[in-house]
């Protein structure tokens, strides 16, 4: 377990973009992390990678960067109801869905396919098709990257929000998540009410669902829209849903009356992001190597030698331009490492 120093990440981060690392090693255990941690150079912080599927390196990294390959699954505890999962934070988050789906346990089918690791889904708190991570969440342990202390997080302590956590704020860059415990149903209620999941059961001919079925469809669905990092480089959804108030919501409705909206508690709305992209004419736009994805507009890619930099110019410019056509501003849901 040593440090590398000058390392590419190329390899480490799923839009596939040539930036270099000042420190770079691999961690396995409680152990190994400790030991890393005590020999790192002085003077450089500390940043920790995963799959590298929910960041965009718009220059290389002045840093110690650490990552993630604690792996393992196991049950902890079951009764007739449900099951508690506990997985290490450098499993490949897919991976815990498939072992939960093949057993039949729901909980987790919805989230099926979303890139990453383990330990990156309650930073992030992972989300899709009307699921989230914090709806099975039950603990996670997690290491002070600056005391060495072990501490565990239970649900309350996350501060879960939409695609937010305390480890994206108060807690940001001070812990590594070394293991995640989720609660899985063995009866479980299916979430079929969000997307496209309904109507391609249907077209498949499915009218008593099981998770798997869910987890097949929505695999299905994902690979319909989204590309494959392996062959365009991405980091997926490149921006969040925007939220706005019931008022705004229906004022842009007005004027665009096929809006893609879902109406919240607190008098508030989601928007489609991807919707609102390609209404401003985005959708297959290209600059260089950086470009807009054809099918989905949500997504940014890197065509081949794209930047960092250049994926995050043109992310500005649909900002901007999104901003002056329907006044709403959007954010991005990957980490911007500038």
């Amino acid at each position: 377990m040593n440090w590398i120093s000058n390392a590419s990440l190329k390899d480490y981060n799923t839009f596939g973009i040539e930036a270099r690392a000042a420190y770079f090693a691999s961690f396995d255990s409680l152990e190994s992390l400790k030991e890393l941690l005590d020999s790192k150079p002085e003077h450089f912080p500390i940043m920790i990678l995963g799959g590298g599927s929910n960041m965009l390196l718009v220059k290389d990294v002045n840093a110690c960067v650490l990552h993630h390959n604690v792996k393992g699954i196991e049950v902890i505890s079951e009764n007739e109801k449900e099951v508690l999962v506990r997985a290490g934070g450098g499993e490949v988050w897919h991976d815990l869905v498939m072992y939960s789906v093949n057993r039949g346990w729901g909980g987790l089918e919805n989230l099926s396919l979303i890139p990453g690791y383990v330990g990156a889904a309650p930073i992030q708190n992972i989300g899709a098709y009307g699921v989230e991570l914090k709806d099975c969440f039950v603990s996670l342990d997690a290491i002070n990257i600056h005391s060495k202390r072990l501490h565990t997080f239970n649900h309350a302590l996350c501060e879960f929000g939409y695609r937010d956590s305390i480890f994206k704020n108060g807690a940001k860059g001070h812990y590594v998540i070394l293991n995640v415990t989720l609660r899985l149903q063995k009866n479980p209620r299916l979430n079929l009410g969000y997307g496209a999941i309904q109507k391609e059961l249907e077209n498949r001919g499915i009218k008593n669902p099981n998770v798997k079925d869910v987890s097949k469809v929505v695999m299905a669905i994902r690979r319909s829209k989204l590309p494959d990092p392996m062959v365009l480089g991405n980091s997926g959804s490149f921006f969040k849903n925007p939220i706005v108030s019931v008022a705004m919501a229906d004022s842009i409705q007005s004027k665009h009356p096929d809006l893609v909206r879902y109406d919240l508690p607190a008098a508030t709305s989601k928007l489609a992001a991807g919707w609102l992209i390609e209404q401003a004419g985005w959708k297959g736009y290209r600059e260089g190597d950086a470009g807009v994805h054809e099918k989905q507009a949500l997504v940014l890619v890197n065509h081949g030698k794209a930047s960092g930099e250049d994926i995050w110019n043109l992310a500005t410019k649909i900002i901007e331009d999104v901003h002056a056509k329907f006044g709403v501003r959007l954010e991005p849901e990957v980490n911007i490492l500038q």
